[in-house]
């Protein structure tokens, strides 16, 4: 079974920044897309930014591009998400999501980031 594991959620002032890290078990996490989903309260779940499995193809919300970075070491089963110039509609569950194919089919808890104005 393969669990994921985020950290490093919080609370920040509007135009700071966060690093969220997302723990992966197993042996196959190389040969799995990942990605960062998100959902604020009342709102649905929403993509945020995802990667390639060797970590050479990022991808992007618009909302987001350009302040965020996605980023895997796979020799550590980790994925990264560098939050900078945090907006305060930006506060929500943050997620890890692991996509062994087409489909991310595993999905981690989540860690709250709440961006203040």
């Amino acid at each position: 079974q393969v669990q994921l594991v985020e950290s490093g959620g919080g609370l920040v002032q509007a135009g700071g920044s966060l690093r969220l890290s997302c723990a992966v078990s197993g042996r196959t996490f190389s040969s799995y897309l990942m990605g960062w989903f998100r959902q604020a309260p009342g709102k649905e779940r929403e993509f945020v930014a995802g990667i390639g499995r060797s970590g050479a193809n990022a991808y992007y919300a618009d909302s987001v591009k350009g302040r965020f970075t996605i980023s895997r070491d796979n020799a550590k089963n980790t994925v990264y998400l560098q939050m900078n110039s945090l907006k305060p509609e930006d506060t929500a569950v943050y997620y890890c999501a692991a996509a062994p194919s087409s489909q991310y089919d595993y999905w981690g808890q989540g860690t709250q980031v709440t961006v203040s104005s």
